[in-house]
């Protein structure tokens, strides 16, 4: 073996013995590399003391069989984390041309060139000077130069060579997503799928099984288990129970290697928190409560609150209450808080101590939400006693009964009993009651009370017809306290008794024409009366006795409280009589019966051919005696002005006929023929 080949065998063996001085390497692995190292080193330079044998990395094959010089080297490596204290061999590069009469010049350039790296210029020997970390850098690129040591050129082509950085199992698995929090609901098959973890490895994972990682559980395996290969955590047991331990504290371990012995390891803390079911029912913690209430409160009041227990949380905690018992449903009612899910118990019926001081009530809880996988382990409701005293206190009086109307007779003397109100003292002192009237409802004091019975006294004559109804307060006082006031309102209705006439419903008015024959209808007649009795008005017609000479015209009572005037004769002259008075008497039912006589004013008209009105009263006629003095002083100061008139006329136009109509008073006309 020659010199060089010898050294290139110390140098690998040296390399490999600080190799296997590393912490944590694989011994099997490391004894095999290094033994190929060597062989290969050895191989390199034996074969290279051969003529043309060289291994040269930029040679070839020229015609004629010469082969062109160039650099001669095999890829380099360096192990990471190297400790030693001398410069750790790299490798070495070499030019064919050199004879090794140190004429040539070996130098580099790169990244660490000067630094990292140093060359031998004479052997081409490299050596790492420093501690190389893969995890950070994980190859060099580097660039080889030879040169003539006299003149400096270049004898062979620049060349890009690189050294990697060997992996060594230096790096622990570590658990970058952390920290890691889970979810489990409590009472989940064994299995259950809770979280996945994963750990990383910064070495190489191409280089044997340096990040090869493998988990295991180093605290909690009695509760939870993990995937050796995926990570993910499963439940062992299949009774958890929130309620007696809501979260658990798993700590996870990956260990490179596979798992084998040396390998490196990291570890995390895994928080996995027990969700809650509803697998708990409502508990009352108390089997009997008692409250107290006045018996004056108001309907709504609240009497008070009781809560069920639950162990479970949220919604499983919803309650809702309801009362079981007949009683207590009718006195009582029951809502739920939605904020504390407390049972609200609250006055539905009036209270009465008098009547029951203690009122038993049986309330039960139940959950709102009610999961059908755990129906078997017993019924989710319960039941509990409220015990409600009612309390005694002053109360007003009260009236009985409860009646608000009254009647009484329109035609009642001043001072008859209209009727009488009752109160008596609901407590068990049973104090003397007194009455009074609320003079703001009666301020004309049409009625009165007497203080101590109760009875109800006209104190004014009624009217039906001015004042129907009359509503009126009574008021209910304790004899010895009279803060302790009741108020009944009172209805006092006023009824009809027949003190009014019936009247003809208008002044009625009709025409007759002068051609009329008998038996025509001239006029329908109804009336009015102010009185209103129970079974509904009758009237009865007939002719005033003043008219039973009467042959012009008939009155016919049709019975439905109307009459007919028809015509009795056969044509009418107007100028003879153009008006006619018919006196009607109405009659009422009673009793007693009342009755009143109305006049129908008849005029007698001219009409075309079809019957229709065209003139009423056009012609004069001699007055009747029945003018009334109004009309007589009207025609007398109308004569006075004719008077003066035509002897203005007379002067002037002796001789002409003057013929105006000069004064008139309502329907009745005076036309004078003047003659000079």
């Amino acid at each position: 073996m020659s010199a060089s080949s010898l050294k290139a065998t110390l140098h690998a063996a040296s390399r490999c013995a600080v190799v296997m001085a590393l912490p944590g390497f694989s011994w099997t692995i490391l004894l095999l590399l290094c033994a190929l190292e060597q062989l290969g080193a050895l191989a390199m330079h034996t074969e290279a003391g051969r003529p043309g044998l060289e291994q040269s990395g930029n040679s070839m094959l020229l015609a004629g069989g010469r082969v062109k010089r160039g650099w001669v080297w095999n890829q380099f490596f360096v192990v990471e984390e190297y400790t030693g204290t001398e410069p750790l061999y790299v490798g070495k590069i070499h030019s064919d041309s050199d004879e090794g009469d140190g004429s040539i010049k070996y130098t580099i350039s790169g990244e660490g060139a000067g630094t990292i790296f140093l060359i031998d210029e004479v052997t081409g020997d490299i050596h790492a000077t420093e501690r190389l970390d893969r995890e950070q850098k994980t190859f060099y690129t580097l660039r080889a130069q030879a040169r003539d040591r006299q003149t400096n050129q270049l004898l062979e082509p620049e060349s890009e060579f690189i050294i990697k950085v060997q992996d060594i199992n230096d790096s622990e698995p570590r658990f970058l997503e952390g920290p890691y929090i889970g979810s489990v609901a409590e009472l989940s098959p064994i299995g259950t799928s809770v979280m996945k973890v994963m750990a990383s490895d910064a070495d190489d994972p191409t280089y044997g099984s340096s990040a090869r990682v493998v988990y295991s559980v180093l605290e909690g395996e009695q509760h939870f288990t993990v995937d050796s290969k995926t990570g993910v955590i499963r439940t062992a047991v299949a009774n958890l129970d929130r309620e007696t331990q809501d979260r658990y504290e798993v700590v996870i371990q990956a260990t490179d290697m596979a798992g084998q012995l040396g390998g490196l390891s990291g570890s995390t803390t895994v928080t996995i928190v027990i969700t809650d079911v509803n697998d708990n029912p409502p508990r009352f913690p108390q089997k009997m409560y008692q409250f107290s209430i006045v018996e004056t409160a108001l309907v709504g009041s609240a009497i008070g609150r009781v809560k069920a227990e639950d162990s479970d949380v949220g919604e499983n905690t919803d309650m809702t209450y309801q009362i079981k018992d007949e009683d207590g449903v009718q006195m009582f009612k029951v809502t739920t808080d939605s904020n504390t899910q407390e049972a609200i118990i609250t006055v539905q019926k009036p209270l009465n101590y008098e009547a029951k001081t203690v009122h038993t009530v049986v309330v039960e809880a139940l959950n709102k939400f009610v999961d059908p996988r755990f129906v078997d382990l017993g019924t989710f409701r319960d039941q509990t006693i409220v015990r409600v005293s009612v309390l005694d206190v002053d109360e007003p009086p009260e009236f009985q009964p409860p009646s608000d109307l009254m009647e009484v007779q329109e035609d009642a003397y001043v001072g008859s009993v209209v009727g009488v109100v009752t109160a008596l003292d609901p407590d068990a002192a049973n104090n003397p009651v007194r009455y009074a009237i609320d003079r703001n409802t009666d301020l004309e004091r049409i009625f009165d009370i007497d203080a101590n019975t109760g009875a109800i006294v006209t104190g004014k004559v009624l009217d039906r017809e001015t004042a129907g109804w009359h509503n009126i307060t009574v008021l209910a006082m304790e004899a010895d306290n009279h803060s302790q006031v009741s108020r009944a309102s009172l209805r006092i209705r006023i009824l009809d008794v027949n003190d009014n006439p019936p009247e003809l419903a208008t002044p009625y008015e009709a025409a007759v024409c002068e051609d009329a024959k008998p038996g025509q209808l001239i006029q329908t007649i109804s009336v009015v009366d102010r009185d209103e009795p129970q079974s509904g008005h009758r009237f009865y017609f007939t002719l005033a006795p003043e008219a039973t000479n009467n042959h012009h015209f008939s009155l016919l009572d049709i019975q439905d409280n109307t009459a007919a005037v028809h015509t009795q004769r056969v044509g009418f002259n107007r100028q003879e009589q153009d008006i006619y008075f018919l006196p009607i008497l109405v009659v009422d039912s009673g009793p007693p019966a009342l009755s009143s006589t109305g006049t129908l004013t008849i005029r007698v008209c001219g009409c075309d051919s079809t019957g229709a009105i065209q003139t009423c009263n056009s012609t004069a006629y001699a007055m009747s005696a029945t003018l009334s003095p109004g009309a007589l002083i009207a025609l007398l100061v109308c004569i006075l002005i004719l008077i003066e008139v035509l002897g203005i006329i007379t002067k002037s136009q002796p001789r002409y006929w003057s013929r105006m109509d000069l004064c008139s008073h309502r329907d009745t006309y005076i036309i004078f023929t003047i003659r000079a």
